[in-house]
């Protein structure tokens, strides 16, 4: 008990020691910036950044009803793994058609056109990839492989070190599979999604090698 006493006293230092830390970063930012702000606030730069034409405003809303539309158009051919998250990549996907809508929208660079031709793009990859990842080595490439965490209501240190997983985020998964003794436990995994899984049970019940099978 006076161990965790004294890790708790050692957080707590260093939580403080990295707040004074930041208030002082910020009020040396502070000091060094608010001559450049003063300046700026007088520019034609920092008008610009504040205000907004009626042509620009319509563009921005048709263009994301335009790119909306598309998008649900896609989703809808392409089906319900668009937006799922069953391995590493389809996370990537969707950051990528998010990048593309968020660009689309409000950038003048970027056309509606491009936009939508940047969305198909992505989608038909998507599509490539779901059926390549059917080939075994295919799979391999593009997957992480999961890791496992706990076993039989043993903590795997090294596992947890690696995939930098701290006791706590441990402890908030178990809670949230309603484990109330380590020993229901049978399996905690660490997805290749980046999602925690906790198999629990009786102990005369094992889990079948099927499921352990990665």
């Amino acid at each position: 008990m006076r161990l965790f006493k004294n890790h708790d006293k050692i957080q707590q230092i260093l939580i403080l020691l990295l707040i004074l830390l930041t208030v002082s970063v910020w009020i040396i930012v502070c000091s060094y910036s608010i001559p450049y702000f003063r300046t700026l606030t007088k520019s034609k730069i920092m008008k610009e950044w504040f205000s907004i034409s009626s042509e620009s405003l319509i563009a921005i809303i048709l263009t994301a009803i335009g790119i909306y539309i598309a998008l649900v158009i896609m989703t809808r051919i392409s089906g319900k793994r668009s937006f799922s998250k069953m391995s590493s990549f389809d996370f990537a996907i969707t950051v990528a058609i998010g990048s593309i809508i968020a660009t689309v929208i409000v950038s003048k660079s970027v056309s509606l056109q491009q936009g939508i031709i940047g969305l198909l793009s992505i989608y038909v990859i998507q599509i490539s990839v779901a059926f390549a990842r059917r080939l075994k080595w295919v799979e391999q490439i593009m997957d992480n492989k999961p890791t496992l965490l706990m076993k039989d209501g043993k903590i795997i240190e090294g596992s947890l070190q690696r995939c930098h997983v701290t006791e706590s985020d441990l402890k908030a998964k178990l809670r949230e599979a309603n484990v109330i003794q380590l020993s229901e436990v049978k399996a905690v995994i660490f997805e290749s999604t980046g999602d925690i899984s906790v198999l629990h049970g009786s102990d005369d019940k094992d889990i079948d090698d099927w499921i352990m099978d990665f």
